[in-house]
């Protein structure tokens, strides 16, 4: 363990989130995770950074404190976790984003890299006005703007409203259900952005199409899960009744990040030539 306390809020030097942008030659990979299983595997596999998430199955919602605190201790990558507050869409209550600033403030004092964040108005277009609230609190901690980017109305205007709100990233599966099927709108964004944003596609990434998604899009940074299912240990099992959305995810079973898998994408990257 990274700090023999398993209830001491992890401390370290918070990035500058505002520092310039650049397109390094080197290939970033961030692992999308919810469990600190799965980021323990990601930092053995040489993944550069991780997104915490809890509730996959529903897109990602924001990771309990103790979920991020025990990543902290446990991992030296960088940690980036998900503001959401709730699945479903990205237009929130006075509430709910009430919620995510409160959030917000928690996750910053424990230590974390970033915060990961989308909010759109009713018409689909970027809510700047609120988005611009959150990140003003997140800094000088970096910022990813999520895949509410895939839902707008026209995501050129949309890339150039989340660049205006000096957002480090933006994670995008390019407004399709993959990354392949929105590879054209991804090497499009890559294009506009240059070096004021980062594209980062994230969707249906595999060891397969990789090296694909690399070429065609331009992108230097990618978003991946690498996970494999982990039988649980259970011996007793009552397989009638399910604690969620019956039968799905199953009771018995987790995904969990597989560090042999990330090494392969690393390999990949490093060995592109």
């Amino acid at each position: 363990m990274k700090n023999s306390s398993a209830f001491a809020l992890a401390k370290r030097p918070v990035m500058l989130g505002q520092a310039k942008r650049t397109m390094s030659d080197i290939p970033i990979l961030e692992i999308c995770i919810d469990s600190v299983a799965s980021a323990i595997a990601a930092e053995q596999g040489g993944a550069a950074r991780v997104e915490l998430c809890q509730n996959l199955f529903e897109g990602g919602t924001t990771p309990s404190v103790g979920t991020v605190c025990q990543t902290l201790e446990r991992v030296g990558i960088k940690v980036n976790a998900i503001i959401r507050p709730r699945g479903g869409d990205f237009l929130y209550s006075d509430d709910e984003f009430a919620v995510m600033q409160h959030d917000i403030i928690t996750l910053k004092e424990m230590g974390i890299n970033g915060v990961v964040i989308g909010m759109l108005n009713a018409d689909g277009t970027i809510d700047v006005e609120r988005s611009s609230r959150l990140i003003e609190l997140a800094r000088p901690l970096e910022v990813t703007y999520h895949r509410a980017f895939d839902v707008t109305a026209d995501p050129f205007r949309s890339l150039d409203d989340i660049i205006g709100l000096s957002a480090e990233r933006l994670l995008t599966s390019g407004q399709e259900p993959s990354v392949l099927e929105g590879v054209e709108l991804i090497a499009e964004l890559v294009r506009r952005a240059g070096d004021d944003i980062i594209i980062m596609p994230g969707a249906g990434i595999t060891e397969k199409n990789l090296l694909r998604i690399m070429r065609e899009t331009g992108a230097k940074e990618f978003h991946v899960t690498g996970s494999a299912p982990v039988q649980s240990t259970m011996e007793f099992r009552n397989e009638r009744c399910f604690m969620g959305k019956a039968l799905y995810p199953p009771e018995f079973s987790l995904k969990v990040t597989n560090a042999d898998k990330i090494r392969n994408y690393i390999k990949l990257l490093n060995n592109r030539e």
